[in-house]
């Protein structure tokens, strides 16, 4: 199985390269040890994949589980140590693989959204990644932006390389500042991480958080010496 990831991930780097022109900016920012959740916008299925060719750590995350069905897919999926995961539905057999991952010091890959936006635009998060995050207390939270791939097909089509971009901004952690995780606490503070992932983007990316001239960060805690990425 490890000869088969080492193949998948050096097929995906031939991949980024040959259609792809990617810019990067940020990646000192990405701990090079220790639990880290990239929190990253989801436009399409380019978005992990990407950071899976470029990140110098490996990093897993969630897939459907229909992709254990089809036989070349469970293959690419369990090479990459995806955890499957149940849509529509309180999963906790994929919450707690997702945990012993964090546990072991892992690179944990979540799109807060949800789902893919296809357009590129923010849509409205949900609080899964703070429920995690309480539950593994030191893991970071590194935002990340991922923007261009939405062109990927017309680009192709014209048999053009598509320009993306992948900004790193300055990791943080989560706190409740006493406050009970109720699910309004939750949803505040997950639109605060969007709000940090939204100030990485262009404007026109930003959807739902572009006012971020009212976005807050009372629940984030950034390391000393670094300050929020909204400055």
């Amino acid at each position: 199985m490890q000869a088969i990831q080492w193949i998948i991930v050096a097929v995906l780097r031939i991949m980024a390269r040959v259609l792809l022109r990617v810019e990067i900016s940020g990646l000192e920012r990405l701990p090079k040890t220790g639990p880290v959740i990239v929190a990253l916008n989801h436009i399409n299925s380019v978005d992990g994949l990407l950071l899976r060719a470029i990140l110098p750590r490996e990093i897993i995350g969630w897939g459907k589980v229909e992709l254990w069905h089809n036989p070349f897919t469970r293959i690419v999926a369990q090479s990459l140590h995806t955890i499957p995961l149940r849509r529509g539905e309180l999963d906790m057999g994929s919450v707690r693989i997702a945990l012993q991952a964090l546990d072991e010091g892992k690179l944990l890959g979540i799109a807060p959204e949800g789902t893919r936006s296809w357009h590129g635009r923010l849509q409205n998060a949900r609080p899964g990644l703070i429920l995690l995050a309480l539950h593994a207390p030191g893991t970071l939270i590194q935002p990340v932006a991922i923007y261009g791939q939405e062109r990927l097909s017309q680009n192709l089509r014209r048999l053009r390389r598509t320009e993306v971009r992948v900004a790193f901004g300055q990791g943080f952690y989560v706190k409740t500042n006493g406050s009970k995780a109720t699910r309004e606490v939750r949803q505040e503070m997950i639109d605060e991480v969007m709000a940090q992932i939204a100030s990485l983007l262009p404007a026109a990316y930003r959807g739902v958080y572009s006012d971020l001239a009212t976005a807050t960060d009372r629940y984030l805690r950034f390391p000393t010496g670094f300050t929020s990425n909204l400055l």
